[in-house]
């Protein structure tokens, strides 16, 4: 794999001091603008694209908080959403949680028993736990963020799935696969969401972990607008009476840690589970958002693309978002979390284009 070029992101003051430029871990182009996300924030970050037919930089950031437009769980709205998932689809941004918990880290001045005891802390957030769907509106030329609006006369309202009533990890209480990992920290092979994908009336949200005997596993839901409360999303139940479906991936032991979708396929972009560096590769599921029944992804229906590269404590690979679609191979823009300092320049870092071979059948 060669990468074909690189983006320079700049950030501004604000969001390089909140460490958001170091910390990415969604993104998704959308015209003229990219949509990126820090993972220690609870904001959507948009950045425009010098020429949107070629970009080489993206600047002029926006910051879009998320408690300005739906009700957050969280009692602090700035309380970090660990966004981990960014998809655009029709009139829609949508936004997803890690759902994770998280272990406290050991220090270099932490020992001994102190050491221990931060080892031992395992603490959740509430904002962490949400899947967010936001109106998109053209303001000046550009795609902005809403709380409402109106289209063909009929009015969209930004709403949240998990700020009332059950969320995600409620409902996995009881599944015999996913239950048992729901008091495991992210890094830890518990339950972490690193990645979300929408077509039509179908969101996946992909699994960093757990991962079960080397399988790796996608979510479906079916969210509606609860017809009560147009700010609150409901999930709509499967023909089993759940409100989730279950798909399993041979990603050679690896996690999802990203997805986007291609045509009738979904690229899954897949790295270690734990807090580890490691190999890092991109994935075609094929056919996937067409499927009508849970899958189990190998062979016939899952080619490797790519490999990507990972440095030691450094890069990361967090995000993947579609740029084109050329013939001769989709162009994808690669961010990632911890760059390494040669990544960095004085207003953010920069990001790697890479393209893939053209869509081939699997098998």
């Amino acid at each position: 794999m060669s990468i074909e070029r690189t983006v320079r992101l700049s950030f501004t003051t604000g969001a390089r001091e909140a460490g958001t430029h170091t910390n990415l871990s969604a993104v998704r182009s959308d015209g003229p603008v990219l949509w990126v996300a820090g993972d220690e924030t609870a904001t959507i970050e948009r950045l425009v694209a010098d020429d949107p037919h070629a970009p080489g930089s993206y600047a002029d950031q926006t910051s879009c908080r998320l408690a300005d437009l739906v009700d957050l769980p969280g009692e602090d709205g700035d309380e970090e959403a660990d966004i981990e998932g960014i998809a655009r689809a029709g009139d829609f941004l949508w936004a997803v949680g890690s759902h994770s918990l998280r272990r406290k880290r050991i220090k270099t001045k932490h020992d001994g028993e102190k050491a221990l005891r931060r080892l031992a802390r395992v603490t959740g957030q509430a904002n962490r736990q949400v899947l967010v769907r936001i109106p998109v509106t053209d303001v000046d030329g550009l795609p902005t963020p809403v709380r409402e609006t109106t289209v063909a006369g009929a009015t969209q309202r930004a709403a949240v799935f998990g700020a009332s009533g059950p969320d995600l990890r409620d409902l996995l209480a009881d599944d015999e696969h996913l239950a048992p990992f729901l008091a495991i920290p992210g890094k830890d092979n518990g339950l972490d969401v690193e990645g979300i994908a929408v077509a039509g009336e179908r969101v996946y949200l992909g699994l960093r972990g757990p991962v079960l005997r080397g399988w790796a596993m996608v979510l479906e839901l079916r969210p509606a607008v609860d017809p009560d409360d147009p700010g609150r999303l409901v999930l709509e139940p499967f023909a089993d009476g759940r409100r989730y479906r279950k798909h399993v991936l041979d990603l050679a032991g690896l996690g999802v840690r990203d997805l986007c979708p291609h045509g009738a396929d979904l690229l899954v972009l897949a790295g270690p589970t734990m807090d580890l560096d490691g190999p890092v590769h991109v994935f075609r599921w094929h056919g996937a958002v067409t499927a009508d029944t849970p899958q189990v992804v190998r062979d016939d229906l899952l080619t490797r693309e790519l490999d990507l590269p990972f440095g030691v404590g450094v890069d990361h690979a967090e995000g993947i978002g579609l740029l084109d679609d050329d013939p001769a191979g989709p162009q994808l823009l690669v961010v990632y979390d911890s760059p390494a300092p040669e990544r960095l320049h004085e207003h953010g870092v920069t990001a790697d284009v890479v393209r893939l071979p053209p869509p081939a059948t699997a098998g």
